[in-house]
Order: structure tokens, then C-alpha cells, then sequence
């Protein structure tokens, strides 16, 4: 018997947003969402979090690319020498930190153990401001790291460091953690907290520590449950979390620590077109980038919609196919051996795009049937076990 595809349509990431919150997790404690970058992913963490405002008050904590830029560097371009990364107090992301007396320092300190070598303090200072020729003086609050470096075989603390833009965001996203654990346990200052979205918390980061990431933040999660029968758990009083990324080791390392038992989701939505596709992935088997790319280009191909895009993503699916495999080129993940050259030098004209002497801004028929003969011939050599959107779906249109 052929298992019935859940998947639903929607005509806005409102719509979208409004289905995670009132339906998904109405009996969950989790919800995981795999999107391709450009989806809508941070738009439609904005649209969650906008569902629980109600005048003044907020239910949803939430990290995405607003988060990050809260933090901005003073990099003393006049000294060169004293950098600080300064924190934007007037948020509300800061509010409670600062009102009421919490150590947020020895909060985020064991979570950045785990994933840095570099110490820093929050410190306060009164500065000077001028701003349309008129000069003020403001407290501003601000971060400074520091290093222990061994020069001549002597150790040394190095300070006012400026960090990578790696490191920087991992110490973002440990400042997050610090709040999300208050919140998750049940703190005074964050009661109010009953959902947290969380948006793409590893840009900028190795594989390594994006690992170590995604097994703290189900780690997290989990401790609201832990050491609890199914039927202690008051979903009512926990914090429930919503995960969205477009990588997909961090997707597949929460699948496996969660042992796949929170509900996985794929968001799509068709260029050029305002609606969005929210399949839920009931397999045995995670979502993967390149399998969720090639059943997207498979179809595309069924459907004889081919785009110029989808020459770029079939060829970053070869080329990351060939090195998995230990192939010189990605041409030899054909299995067409007469006409694996020419097939090559068509995928290198079409995904070079301006940096080509020729600009196709529109495939033609015969642009599209070549598309189909390189697909089939790569799908025919890597047995890839596609899943399939058409089996039996079920389309409902929000």
C-alpha cells in the first residue's frame, strides 16, 4: 500500500507560521524545517514570532539574522588597538538581562568552553556622541575578548582582541543558549517565553562545531522532559521550539539525537510564485541536501519547468557527489561515457551564468531536453532512492 504524502499548500509564510504554531506543535515539544536559503526561513521566523504579540506583551523568544545584529563592532579605527563588541541595550532581546540581576557571564561561559578558546567580559562605560553636530553622553554596554597566546615559550593574555566573524557568532549564538536555558527554566524574568524559533544558528561555523550546536540545543530541549513519563509531560508548561536551517548535517545530527521522534518538515516554494509546500518527512531516513535537491530537480524535469537555477544545483550535486566518491571530475558520476563530455561543458555554460560568454536567461526546448539526458544519466549511474511529493498528496490549501 502506498503511504500517504502529508503535505499541505499555504499562500503566505503567515499561513505558514500560523500552522506550526496552532496545529504542529500543539502536541509536540519540537518541530525541525529544512528550507533552502532564500525560502523564506528568516521571514517566516519574523511571521511566528509576530503571531504572539498582543500590544506590550510577546510569547515567542526567538534567533534569527535580526539576533546576530544586535551585536556591532567598534573596531577604534582612530587607535587601533582597544575593539568591542557592542550590544544594542535598547532591544528587548536585552531587557530583562540587564533589569534584573542575572549573571549572564557565568551563563554563557559553559557554553562557550565547548566551542572556543577565547575568554570575554560584559562591561559597561559611559561614552560621547555626536550625532547632527550636537554632543551627548550615553552608557553603553559592550564586550571585550581576550586570548591566551604563547610568544618566546611564555604565556600571555592578549586583550581588546578582535575574533573571526566564526567565533563571534558562536559567541552570539552562546549568549542566546545563556537566555534560552533561563527561559526553559522557568525563570521569573522569562516567564512569558512559551515558544522559542530558532533560525540557522551556524553560519560561519565548521562542521565540527556544528555538531557540538545542534546536540547542545537538543540536549537543551530535552531537559524539559527528561526523567518524565508520557504521561507527566504538561506540554502547557514547557517551551516548545521550532528549528529551521538549510544545512544539512545540523539537520540530520538533531534528527538522529531527537531518534527522529520530533515531526521534520520540507518548505518549499516555486520561483516566481506566492505559494509556499510544507511536506513532513515521515521516513526512517532524514532529509538529506542533495536528496531533497534532486527530487526537486526531478520533478522540475517531470513537470518540464526547467530554469536556468536548476543547471547550478544539478551541477553542485555532481560536484559534491564526485568528491564523495573520490572522482576526478564530476563528469564521471555519468554513466553516458560517449556523451559525458558534452554533457559537462553544457552544465559549465548554463551554471556559470555572467561569468560566461553567453547570459541564457531563459532555457529553450532544446535547452530543457539536454537538462533531462544529464539528469537521467547521473540518476541512472548514483542509485539515489528519491522520495516522491505525488504519491497520494494530500494538497490543501491554507
Amino acid at each position: 500500500m502506498t503511504k500517504k504524502t502529508n503535505l499541505k499548500n499555504f499562500d503566505s509564510l503567515k499561513a505558514v507560521a500560523k500552522e506550526l504554531k496552532d496545529e504542529r506543535l500543539k502536541n509536540k515539544i519540537a518541530v525541525l524545517l529544512y528550507a533552502y536559503n532564500g525560502t523564506g526561513k528568516t521571514r517566516l521566523s519574523t511571521e511566528f514570532k509576530n503571531l504572539g504579540k498582543n500590544g506590550e506583551s510577546r510569547d515567542t523568544l526567538y534567533f534569527n539574522a535580526f539576533t546576530e545584529d544586535l551585536f556591532s563592532w567598534d573596531n577604534d579605527l582612530d587607535g587601533d588597538e582597544v575593539r568591542e563588541l557592542r550590544l544594542n541595550t535598547k532591544s528587548r532581546f536585552f531587557k530583562n538581562i540587564f533589569e534584573f540581576t542575572i549573571d549572564i557571564s557565568n551563563r554563557i561561559g559553559p557554553f562557550l568552553s565547548r566551542y572556543a578558546d577565547f575568554g570575554f567580559d560584559i562591561l559597561e562605560k559611559e561614552v560621547e556622541l555626536d550625532e547632527s553636530n550636537q554632543k551627548r553622553k550615553e552608557n553603553i554596554t559592550y564586550v571585550s575578548f581576550s586570548r591566551d597566546v604563547v610568544e618566546n615559550g611564555v604565556s600571555q593574555k592578549k586583550e581588546n582582541i578582535k575574533i573571526s566573524r566564526g567565533e563571534e557568532n558562536t559567541f552570539i549564538w552562546c549568549f542566546f543558549l545563556a537566555v534560552a536555558q533561563l527561559a526553559i527554566d522557568r525563570d521569573e524574568s522569562y516567564k512569558w517565553v512559551k515558544y522559542i524559533y530558532i533560525d540557522d544558528p551556524i553560519s560561519s561555523l565548521d562542521d565540527n562545531n556544528s555538531i557540538l550546536i545542534a546536540c547542545d540545543l537538543v540536549a537543551l530541549i530535552k531537559d524539559q522532559i527528561k526523567d518524565k513519563t508520557k504521561d507527566e509531560i504538561n506540554l502547557d508548561e514547557k517551551v516548545r521550539v521550532v528549528i529551521s536551517t538549510h544545512h544539512s548535517l545540523f539537520f540530520n545530527v538533531i534528527c538522529n539525537e531527537f531518534t527522529r521522534s520530533i515531526p521534520r518538515f520540507l518548505l518549499h516554494k516555486e520561483r516566481g510564485s506566492n505559494e509556499y509546500i510544507l511536506l513532513q518527512d515521515d521516513t526512517e531516513t532524514p532529509i538529506s541536501y542533495h536528496v531533497a535537491c534532486l527530487s526537486e530537480l526531478k520533478r522540475a524535469n517531470e513537470a518540464g519547468l526547467i530554469e536556468i537555477h536548476h543547471f547550478g544545483m544539478l551541477r553542485a550535486v555532481m560536484e559534491k557527489t564526485s568528491v564523495f566518491l573520490g572522482y576526478e571530475n564530476f563528469s564521471d558520476c555519468l554513466d553516458n561515457e560517449d556523451e559525458k563530455n558534452v554533457y559537462a561543458r553544457a552544465l559549465n555554460l548554463f551554471s556559470h551564468g555572467k561569468g560566461s560568454i553567453f547570459e541564457f536567461r531563459e532555457p529553450n526546448q532544446t535547452h530543457k531536453e539536454l537538462f533531462g539526458q544529464v539528469l537521467t544519466s547521473f540518476l541512472n549511474k548514483q542509485k539515489f532512492n528519491l522520495p516522491s511529493l505525488s504519491d497520494q498528496a494530500e494538497g490543501v490549501t491554507t
